[in-house]
């Protein structure tokens, strides 16, 4: 494997849900290293903590011990405006449940990511059309989420989240709504990204596309049971 810089350092991760007297550890005790364009696979039965630990990972969550390091920064500590902006610079994410802003159009939606960034309204509407053209929605730049079916929202969420070359995009079950065609486009989508750089680091319950990734994480009971390399033959990537 190619030299790749650590992104991300996972040092020693628990995080514990309370509810009422029941304590819950989601994540217990993880640390692995992800780098710069990895194409990394978690993997594991409901309740295992693949969720939590992406959240963990995209500093939308704060690990009740230890810690996560985007370029060996320790993040935990960090204020909320301070992990804002981290999080801002560094990640998209694909979420299960889409997470889009209901008042805006698509193209909006898609627009957000660059707007947090600063940049120009033009180039924000540019590059957003071009992105919803790349999932096959350049039709419904307009129209709003409610307007949409399932996996149209899906793609739209997809296009949020690549339009702004992200270092790492972190996505949960990204396929998990779409149709064979739209997923395997989402697939190239998030392949392309892995090309050009961006480390993509995906949670899925599809064997067939887990098997696309070149690193394995299987979870259980909040653990890493299993941490693999698998380099992909061409007839995958193809």
């Amino acid at each position: 494997m190619e030299n790749r810089q650590p992104l991300l350092d996972v040092i020693h991760a628990t995080k514990v849900y309370s509810t009422e007297k029941v304590l819950t550890s989601a994540v217990n005790d993880v640390s692995t290293t992800i780098s710069d364009g990895e194409l990394i696979a978690i993997t594991g039965p409901s309740g295992s903590g693949k969720s939590t630990l992406l959240s963990l990972l995209g500093l939308l969550d704060r690990p009740t011990k230890g810690d996560v390091l985007v370029r060996g920064v320790p993040t935990a500590a960090l204020a909320g405006a301070e992990r804002s902006r981290l999080r801002n610079r560094t990640f998209a994410y694909v979420f299960q449940n889409f997470s889009l802003v209901p008042q805006l159009s698509a193209a909006e939606n898609v627009e957000l990511p660059l707007l947090y960034r600063n940049v120009a309204a033009a180039e924000r509407r540019e590059r957003a059309a071009e992105t919803l053209r790349r999932v096959g929605l350049e039709h419904r730049l307009e129209h709003l989420p409610s307007q949409l079916s399932g996996g149209e929202q899906q793609r739209v969420a997809i296009a949020r989240a690549i339009v702004s070359r992200p270092l790492a995009v972190l996505a949960d079950e990204p396929t998990g709504n779409l149709d064979s065609d739209n997923a395997r486009g989402i697939v190239d989508l998030l392949l392309e990204l892995h090309a050009s750089g961006s480390a993509v680091v995906l949670v899925s319950h599809d064997t067939g596309i887990a098997a696309l990734a070149e690193r394995h994480i299987a979870l259980r009971d909040g653990r890493v049971i299993e941490d693999a390399r698998r380099p992909r033959t061409k007839e995958q990537v193809a």
